[in-house]
């Protein structure tokens, strides 16, 4: 995967907890804990967007919908 490079700025005592984190090994360097940390952020957001959508689903006409599906026969099916 290729990499770019970026700057950011960060609150001088988030800096130092990174940087114990990175003198415990928790992390091999800044990079690494920060890039950690965005793409677990973006997770959660792909994740809380899912749940929104999901939120928004009619639960009455998908069990209908469920149960319709279920109740073909088997020889019923279509042909794929």
């Amino acid at each position: 995967m290729s990499s770019a490079k970026i700057a950011i700025t960060m609150d001088e005592k988030v800096v130092r907890k990174l940087d114990l984190l990175v003198r415990q090994k928790t992390w091999p360097n800044r990079s690494k804990a920060i890039q950690d940390a965005v793409e677990e952020k973006l997770l959660r957001f792909d994740r809380g967007r899912l749940i929104r959508e999901c939120n928004k689903l009619d639960p009455v006409y998908e069990q209908r919908m469920a149960e319709e599906g279920q109740s073909l026969e088997v020889g019923e099916w279509p042909e794929y």
